[in-house]
């Protein structure tokens, strides 16, 4: 690997100032989790006796200011646990029973099974002995009757079912983990809907049209011929993984490659792309693209369901766009991590899940050691370095550039691969090294399925059919070279092996690490005598060697 890169001209506070209060507000809500602090006023307190201390010493003690703002946030994210959480100790023991609830509808999950819709809401009436469960959110599924149409978002409706609640520590990487890190403490289950107490908004009700609509168009000259093929582009396009087949499940889940049928940064950055380079053909004004822009992306994020990933990425797409209509310089990582902050505040626990972790970790080693990684190899080795570049030929051009997009892809591929062993051990029980091959081909030719899907919904939208069924050709084609890569690459050796952490705490710990090692690697510009580029795959390396059981 090479050594030869820049350091940073600024430090990676004046980069990215937020990181000085996520972090620690991030490390008191790891902090809270473990210890079950069930009273968040100690915290509280603290973090309020914090702040007036910043307040006073920012005039008389410059240097402590900041230690005492480290301090605040820690102990807000502490307290930010517990309020988020909501449990009572009591629940703990609470046996399951039977139970009439009205309930909000927050989110309704793809379904799979007919007549059956699960989802997730908040209680919004109860019996009177569940009265202390009034506005607690819960995973809800509901049977539905054969004539009986699923619930929309925003809807109330009356339901009968079973009330279970959820372990206090469930493990990270089961569904109710999933529900826990979410904020949810219970489970409706086998139940039935009673009665509708209040109908959805209008806005709830034009998304859930739209999303049919949409589906139909996706589905314009290919459904008949190749359904298959057809819910792999809805399931990109769309997040509807009900579509997928159940070999299809197993071969993306294996590869490592699944992250590809969420709706999240690639899907949300390709489109956004695409909605400003529209917009820049009409010549708006700058503050106009922005607003049109991000309005279009948060109209087709809701669309598609607000999945919790596809939100995260919707925010960061803000914030760089925001920073082109401030004319400030666009600095990828600040604006993670200014996303990262905002998704914190307001849902504290998605720390805890591993969607966020994953996608956050998996764009951080990107931006902070793939583009710099990247960079230091063209910097290495540049071809006809001696020769000028006016003097070059066609094919001088055609092999540089064929070198800088490898060295990128390369470079990036082998920086998110580092976060992807990790969490694919602690999330999935697998470990996927085939994954690095894989996405460097597959990431590319699922932005091309992407820009294609949004294009065929353009075109089926504004009622031009044939070019929508055009795209959808174009768009399964590609999809069929994908399935077609994925099931070769499971027969290369060490695709995938079943692997788990000796002890549950070793993935959190190395992951924490790997992300210490990586700022810090960028904070000091990758310099030879701080270790370069090799502490992170050091880290990743010594964690599968000593702390995984293969097999």
């Amino acid at each position: 690997m090479g050594n030869t890169t820049p350091p940073p001209s600024r430090s990676i506070g004046h980069r990215a100032p937020l990181l000085w209060l996520i972090a620690p507000f991030m490390a008191g809500l790891m902090a809270a989790g473990p210890a079950e602090l069930l009273a968040p006023a100690l915290p509280l307190a603290v973090a309020l006796a914090s702040v007036v201390t910043a307040m006073v010493a920012y005039a008389r003690a410059p240097r402590m200011w900041p230690m005492a703002i480290v301090v605040a946030m820690a102990a807000a994210g502490s307290a930010a646990y517990t309020l988020q959480r909501k449990r009572l100790p009591p629940w703990d023991t609470l046996p399951a029973r039977e139970a009439r609830l009205t309930l909000r509808i927050e989110r309704v999950f793809s379904r799979s099974i007919p007549r059956q819709v699960s989802g997730l809401g908040r209680i919004v009436a109860t019996d009177e002995h569940l009265r202390e469960l009034s506005g607690q959110r819960l995973y809800f599924s509901l049977a539905l009757r054969r004539d009986e149409r699923a619930p929309i978002r925003s809807a109330e409706i009356a339901a009968v079912g079973v009330l279970v609640a959820l372990p206090r520590n469930p493990p990270v990487d089961s569904f109710d983990g999933y529900l826990a890190a979410a904020g949810m403490n219970f489970r409706f289950t086998r139940g039935r809907m009673v009665a509708e107490a209040k109908p959805a908004s209008a806005y709830h009700r034009f998304c859930a049209t739209a999303s049919q609509r949409f589906k139909g168009i996706l589905g314009l000259g290919i459904a008949e011929k190749r359904p298959l093929l057809a819910g792999l582009l809805r399931a990109m396009m769309l997040g509807e993984t009900h579509e997928l087949s159940d070999e299809q499940r197993r071969l993306f889940m294996q590869s490592g490659t699944m992250h590809l049928f969420a709706i999240s940064g690639l899907n949300i950055a390709v489109i956004a792309g695409a909605i400003q380079a529209a917009l820049l053909l009409l010549r708006l004004p700058r503050w106009a693209r922005f607003g049109i822009g991000v309005s279009v992306l948060w109209i087709f994020v809701d669309i598609t369901g607000a999945a919790p990933s596809a939100v995260r990425a919707f925010i960061m797409a803000g914030f760089l766009q925001a920073a082109f209509v401030f004319r400030q310089p666009g600095n990828p990582f600040a604006a993670l991590v200014a996303s990262a902050f905002v998704v914190l505040l307001v849902a504290p626990l998605q720390l805890f899940s591993a969607s966020f972790l994953m996608s956050y970790g998996i764009v951080t080693a990107l931006l902070v050691l793939g583009l710099p990684l990247g960079d230091a190899w063209l910097e290495r080795w540049k071809p006809w370095r001696d020769l000028p570049v006016p003097a070059w030929r066609w094919w001088h051009q055609a092999v540089a550039a064929a070198w800088r997009a490898a060295a990128i892809a390369v470079a990036i591929g082998v920086a998110t691969t580092l976060v992807s062993l990790l969490t694919g051990v602690q999330f999935f029980g697998l470990l996927t090294p085939g994954a690095l091959l894989a996405n460097l081909v597959l990431i590319p030719a699922a932005m091309i399925v992407t820009l294609g899907g949004f294009v065929s919904i353009i075109c089926g939208l504004v009622g031009f059919g044939a070019g929508a069924a055009l795209c959808n050709h174009a768009a399964a084609m590609v999809l069929l070279v994908i399935e077609w890569l994925v099931g070769a690459s499971l027969h290369l050796p060490w695709a995938f092996v079943p692997a788990r952490y000796l002890w549950p705490w070793v993935g959190t710990v190395a992951l924490a690490a790997l992300m210490f090692t990586l700022i810090g690697g960028y904070a000091w510009g990758w310099r030879r005598e701080r270790g370069s580029w090799w502490p992170p795959f050091i880290i990743v390396a010594l964690t599968l060697i000593f702390g995984v059981k293969f097999g």
